[in-house]
Order: structure tokens, then C-alpha cells, then sequence
């Protein structure tokens, strides 16, 4: 097996996010400088036996660094940073479900997910430093994300469930974070704005971009996949854009096994027949816009 060293380097990073520990603290147990760790991260050659040993500090298995296997992760962070990496090689991007395709939100969006994030903190008290830190991570590595979609442009198929499209309507964005009642109508607001951007490229058809509404379907999982030139990547997300760094609400997964890709294509394309495309679609939404009860 030839050891591909900048893909292991991407892993490393995502799993070092993963874990919560500072990249100062797993370079000082491994005994080299953080400025070692990072070129590791970059792709720097890095010997089998510090793979291991990154692998017990991360409480992980040496396969996983190795990219053999399914990836699991348990925080948002480290997921969203994986598939950022898989994001900046992919022409396709299909997802099924979710109210919202994040690398189309508008700037608006991060903003009043920094200052949820951000009143959060305030009330975190002894861990209101750490915890701003992870947050600042999460939002640098989406505005990531967003930036190297406007710069390479894949093609992306979304598809969104009426359902949850309804409930972030109702409940803003960042719907799980404690915040005040000023930063709650901010997320209802911006809540409101995306889901009518949405109607309006529903509406436009730009080229490369298409969405379905599913009415029937309520999601039972959340999932991409991915399609590079040279491999296809299937990544399951329990966490929405908008969940916590912190949260611990499921765990992800990323895999390129050719049956797991495969039995998620079928369900995405049983999904994509049934779904409320182009036009009907952008009704359809102007539809629960004009159901959203004056203020809210």
C-alpha cells in the first residue's frame, strides 16, 4: 500500500479538530513543535510509528489516518473540516434533505450564526474562552467551505424536506443554542431570507444548481455524496450548518465503499423523481413564506 501523505495529513487535521485538543498540546505528547505537526498537516512524509501514536493520542484507529475504512465523527467541527477537504476536489455535489443547502446561504447566514455562537459563549462561564475558540474554527473552516464553492462551482443537486424547511421557518436558524430573544428574531429573519433565495433560484434554474422539495419524505438521515474526477466520497451528517461546534448529537461518517455509495444513489434518485422541482417548486415555498405567521 503506497501511504498518501497529503490525505493523511487532511485526516489528521479533521481528527485533530475532532478530538478538542490544541494543536500545541498533541505536538508537545508526541514530542515534536507545533510547527512539525502543522507541515504533517500539510502533507510533510510522516513515519508509520507517528501515525500510531497520533492514532492512540486521538483515540482512533491508525486505519482511519490511514484513509482505510469508514471515518466516524461525534462534533460537527470535525466532520464539517473533513468535508471541506473533499469539497475542494468534488465536480458533483448531490445532498438529500436538510432545510437549507449551506454553500448557497448568503453572508447574512454566518453572521447570525457567529453571534448565536457568540452569546453562547458569554454564558458558558469558566469555558466561555475555549468554547469561543472551537467557534471561530467551525465558522472559518464553512466560510471555507463557501469560498471554494464560488471558486470551482461543482455542480450540486439538493434536495430539501418540506418538513424542515417549515420548522426553520418557525424557529430560525440555530435553533439549539441558547440565545437571547434579539438573536433569536436575527435567525428567524435570515431564516426567512434563505428560504426565499432558495425560491428564487428554484424560480431561475442558474446553470449547475438544482433543487427538489420532498413532501412525503421526512428524513430519517442527512447525506452527501460527493463525486470527484478520481473517487466518489458518501459523507451521512446527523449535524446541521447551524448545529453547535460542540454538539454531540449523533455521529457522522464519511466512506468510499462502492455498496454504501451505491444503496444512497438509489435512495437519492428514488427521491429526486418524487420531488417539486423548478418552478412548483419556488411556489411551493412562497407558499409556507405566506403561512409564516406577521413578526415572526
Amino acid at each position: 500500500m503506497s501511504m498518501r501523505f497529503t490525505e493523511i495529513g487532511q485526516q489528521l487535521r479533521a481528527y485533530r479538530l475532532e478530538s478538542g485538543l490544541r494543536a500545541e498540546e498533541i505536538a508537545a505528547r508526541l514530542g515534536v513543535s507545533r510547527a512539525a505537526l502543522y507541515r504533517y498537516e500539510k502533507g510533510e512524509v510522516i513515519k508509520l510509528d507517528t501515525i500510531k501514536r497520533l492514532a492512540e493520542l486521538l483515540k482512533i484507529s491508525p486505519l482511519s489516518l490511514l484513509g482505510i475504512g469508514v471515518e466516524y465523527y461525534n462534533r460537527p467541527i470535525g466532520y464539517f473540516e473533513r468535508i471541506r477537504q473533499v469539497e475542494e476536489t468534488a465536480e458533483q455535489i448531490l445532498q438529500l434533505f436538510g432545510p437549507i443547502c449551506y454553500l448557497t446561504t448568503s453572508d447574512s447566514y454566518d453572521a447570525a450564526l457567529g453571534e448565536a455562537f457568540d452569546e453562547a459563549a458569554d454564558q458558558a462561564g469558566p469555558e466561555r474562552v475555549a468554547m469561543r475558540s472551537t467557534a471561530e474554527q467551525a465558522l472559518n473552516i464553512l466560510t471555507a467551505r463557501k469560498r471554494t464553492y464560488g471558486m470551482r462551482r461543482p455542480g450540486i443537486i439538493a434536495m430539501l424536506s418540506i418538513g424542515e424547511v417549515r420548522r426553520l421557518l418557525e424557529q430560525g436558524i440555530a435553533s439549539g443554542v441558547a440565545i437571547s430573544d434579539r438573536v433569536k428574531r436575527i435567525c428567524r429573519e435570515v431564516a426567512v431570507a434563505e428560504v426565499e433565495n432558495i425560491a428564487n433560484l428554484m424560480e431561475t434554474e442558474p446553470m449547475g444548481l438544482q433543487f427538489g422539495l420532498l413532501a412525503n419524505a421526512e428524513p430519517t438521515s442527512a447525506f452527501k455524496i460527493l463525486r470527484a474526477r478520481d473517487r466518489v466520497s458518501l459523507g451521512v451528517n446527523p449535524f446541521r450548518p447551524d448545529s453547535h461546534p460542540n454538539a454531540h448529537t449523533g455521529v457522522a461518517m464519511i466512506t468510499g465503499a462502492d455498496e454504501a455509495i451505491a444503496a444512497h444513489q438509489r435512495v437519492a434518485e428514488a427521491s429526486w423523481r418524487e420531488a417539486i422541482k423548478g418552478p412548483a417548486g419556488a411556489a411551493r415555498l412562497r407558499q409556507l413564506l405566506a403561512a409564516m405567521p406577521v413578526g415572526v
